[in-house]
């Protein structure tokens, strides 16, 4: 089991990262509270991993915090939930926001989600209430990056970031136009989520 890698960010197309290891590229899906943190294109990124591993694929996720991984592998033990569904869960909202949201029995604020009903929202709660507590709040292993700014590249990411958690490309454009024109990648998919979630 590969349970952390230490290496260089050689890619960021959300929400796919790609991190060079001593000269071998692992490919990894990371939740948007992940990428909100990830290092500039270069520098040193540690993140935890959970590989998983199907028939026809070997999946690798990756994770800023081990409390983000122990929460998606928490979630994926869950009828219904795969991993598609929980890196949209913890890219709608960090693991502490998700945890807080079940204390308080919130299915209206999961179901935001996509992918999240109203059935589902409430096996979450009804499953999972009481077990996340135990997960300790860490921060992430690396300091959070600003980004590159500028123009409809950025644009183009945050709309591809968007799609790629499940919004359709109408529910995306409209979150879109809530953006100031100055901001990047991060800050970009972070609002937008909220405006989404409004």
């Amino acid at each position: 089991m590969i349970g952390r890698l230490t290496g260089h960010l050689v890619e960021k197309q959300p929400p796919h990262v790609l991190l060079d290891v001593a000269g071998v590229a692992y490919e990894l899906d990371v939740p948007m509270s992940t990428f909100y943190v990830l290092p500039h294109l270069g520098e040193s990124c540690v993140l935890y991993t959970h590989l998983a591993i199907r028939e026809d694929a070997h999946q690798l996720y990756g994770f800023a915090t081990r409390q983000e991984r122990d929460t998606f592998r928490e979630l994926i033990k869950v009828s219904g939930i795969g991993p598609k569904i929980g890196l949209a869960i913890l890219s709608g909202m960090n693991s502490d926001e998700f945890a807080q949201a079940l204390a308080s029995e919130d299915a209206i604020r999961l179901s935001k989600i996509p992918g999240i009903g109203k059935k589902t929202a409430e096996r979450l709660i009804l499953e999972l209430r009481g077990k996340l507590g135990k997960l300790v709040s860490a921060g992430p292993l690396f300091a959070a990056s600003e980004g590159s700014k500028g123009g409809e590249p950025i644009r183009d990411d945050i709309l591809q970031a968007l799609q790629a958690l499940g919004y359709n490309e109408k529910e995306a454009t409209a979150a879109m136009k809530t953006l100031p024109a100055d901001c990047d990648v991060s800050s970009g998919i972070r609002q937008a989520l909220k405006a989404l979630a409004r």
